[in-house]
């Protein structure tokens, strides 16, 4: 749940980020002003006031970095469970199956057995 409404946020805080970007005035900076041609600006453009969208690139961009960076640790630990802390039940035994009737092994061929020794009369 947590990490759906996450998502959530994280998606609107892209679309915003990208919005803001796309509304901004360009500077000025192709590669002609870059080298100093036609142009008194330093080549990463005159530093001027912060406007509200600047200030909301800054704002955005930091939550982007930070909400992929909670979504990716929230990834890797995986899904939380509900019942944390508590012990699994013991699994129930397997069903005992009858044993199968005793086969006996085939029948050696009958040997001749001797009488049992008698003593000796004297």
């Amino acid at each position: 749940m947590l990490s759906t409404v996450l998502s959530t946020v994280y998606i609107l805080i892209c679309l915003l980020l990208l919005i803001v970007v796309l509304l901004q005035q360009g500077k000025g900076g192709d590669i002609a002003s870059a080298f100093g041609g036609g142009s008194s600006q330093t080549a990463f453009g005159a530093r001027g006031g912060a406007t509200v969208l600047t200030r909301a690139t800054t704002v955005l961009g930091t939550l982007f970095l930070l909400g992929a960076l909670g979504l990716s640790i929230m990834g890797q630990r995986g899904p939380g469970s509900v019942v944390g802390g508590v012990a699994a039940p013991a699994p129930a035994p397997a069903p005992q199956q009858a044993a199968p009737a005793a086969t006996k092994p085939p029948a050696a061929p009958a040997q001749p057995q001797k009488p049992p020794a008698q003593p000796e009369k004297k």
